[in-house]
């Protein structure tokens, strides 16, 4: 199906039959938001959408119901759904077939209810924050990485036009990182997204350091994305209580000025000195772990990473990954956790190798070219968790695959992507490449010797 058909599809399955309150987008997932959570539970109507030919799978979290589509499809089928909504003349469902094999909806459901927790919820929110820059960041760490490769090959061309040229637009992002970690936060919590920008940029601003209270200057982006969000958070907050006790025909003024200037002030002189702290903590023990800790460290967050995601706390790590960015210009912690992907491409192929049901392999063939390409959840939903034994043999092949980055300290310029593709992001292409490997061929064979059972032709 192309991506009108496909929209089409899911609009006549979903769209004219429920009230949706919100549509969005990731970087593989279309999202809708309904009234009811049990809309977005509907059993029936969610097999329909996964049967659709494109569609990967289904994931429903609360009300919000999330169809996984694959990288560039996600918004190529928004664009069309969005306008299918707007005309309401959605085509009839078209050609819909069988699912190729159970991706293990019963237990995907058993982990979504166990994850449905406040906290978890709210780490959910906090990485949600981030999901609008990683194009930024895919675009920007790609360009880092390959000029790393570049000057390595060929030093002699530091001083080219383009060249510089090149590591400016690679660090764009980390440039003005605070003005959209600022917006996106405020807009996250309720608040206006460019008051929350324009704090980041205060929190940033190069001027910071010609002023200096008590003999002591200020430190421009101390504290990084963490000061940044906890202002925007005060920020957003502060915002909705002022809207609530200023008259209405002075809100259009006093709101935003008592909310730049209060929470401005209070960021400097007390958040920002927090939001350091906790920065700093953060970094040290990040990069101190895995200095110290070298392979061992590499081997056991590799290794935990599939679990990590099956209890919905992995979230907490990306804004890990965005401070590490913009403190150091790369993440040690990317490289290993993409291994776990790995893992799962070894032990799928295995278990395509070893099955005898027709949909199975079919199944596994469809979705091992994306998984090379870093999208896991056909495997991890389709294949190696519904099977059991293979998703062991997944997260061994990723302890091996995180041991290798981690010995070397491979580091990461990007956010947002995994598997082959984060290679050019990397600061050295050749080991994690090699990583890379490691977690193929240990996931490979874990699988191949503790098996699976076989599941029998439908």
């Amino acid at each position: 199906m192309t991506s009108k058909e496909l929209a089409s599809a899911i609009h006549s399955i979903l769209g004219a039959e429920e009230h949706i309150n919100r549509i969005y987008h990731c970087m593989t997932r279309l999202r809708l938001v309904f009234d009811q959570e049990d809309s977005a539970a509907d059993t029936e109507r969610r097999k329909k959408v996964e049967a659709l030919d494109g569609v990967i799978g289904t994931h429903s979290d609360g009300p919000e119901l999330q169809i996984i589509l694959g990288p560039g499809k996600a918004a190529n089928v928004y664009d069309a759904f969005c306008a299918l909504r707007q005309t309401e003349a959605a085509p009839k469902t078209a050609g819909e077939s069988k699912p190729p094999f159970d991706g293990g909806r019963a237990l995907h459901e058993k982990i979504r209810a166990r994850n449905a927790t406040p906290v978890k919820q709210f780490f959910r929110r906090i990485a949600g924050i981030f999901i609008p820059l990683i194009p930024a960041f895919i675009a920007c760490g790609l360009i880092s990485g390959i000029l790393n490769v570049t000057l390595k090959t060929w030093p002699e061309m530091t001083a080219s036009f383009w060249i510089q040229l090149a590591g400016i637009a690679g660090n764009v992002i980390f440039w003005s990182m605070n003005l959209f970690v600022g917006a996106q936060a405020a807009k996250a919590f309720g608040g206006t997204p460019i008051l929350g920008g324009i704090l980041g940029g205060l929190l940033s601003h190069p001027g910071l350091a010609s002023v200096a209270m008590d003999g002591m200057a200020f430190t421009p982006g101390r504290g990084g994305v963490i000061s940044v969000l906890l202002v925007a958070a005060f920020g957003a907050w502060l915002e909705q209580r002022l809207r609530r006790i200023i008259p209405e025909i002075f809100s259009l003024f006093l709101t935003p000025l008592l909310t730049f200037l209060i929470a401005g002030t209070f960021a400097l002189l007390l958040i920002q000195p927090a939001g350091g702290l906790l920065s700093d903590l953060i970094g040290s023990s990040a990069t101190a772990a895995v200095q110290h800790g070298g392979a061992i460290t590499g081997f056991i967050l590799g290794g935990a990473w599939l679990p990590m995601v099956m209890l919905g706390i992995h979230q907490t790590f990306t804004p890990i990954h965005a401070e590490l960015l913009s403190r150091y210009g790369v993440t040690i912690l990317l490289p290993i956790l993409a291994m776990a992907g790995a893992g799962q491409v070894g032990a799928s192929l295995a278990v395509y190798c070893r099955t005898k049901n027709a949909q199975l392999r079919k199944t596994i063939s469809s979705a091992l070219p994306v998984g090379i390409l870093g999208v896991g959840e056909p495997l991890i939903y389709g294949v190696t968790l519904p099977l059991g034994r293979p998703f062991l043999a997944a997260c061994i092949g990723g302890a091996f695959g995180g041991a290798v980055q981690a010995a070397f300290g491979v580091g990461a310029a990007t956010l947002g992507i995994s598997g082959l593709p984060l290679a050019a992001g990397t600061d050295h292409i050749a080991i994690y490449l090699l990583g890379l490997l490691t977690a193929y061929t240990a996931g490979f064979l874990a699988c191949w010797i503790i098996g699976f059972d076989d599941p029998p032709e439908a």
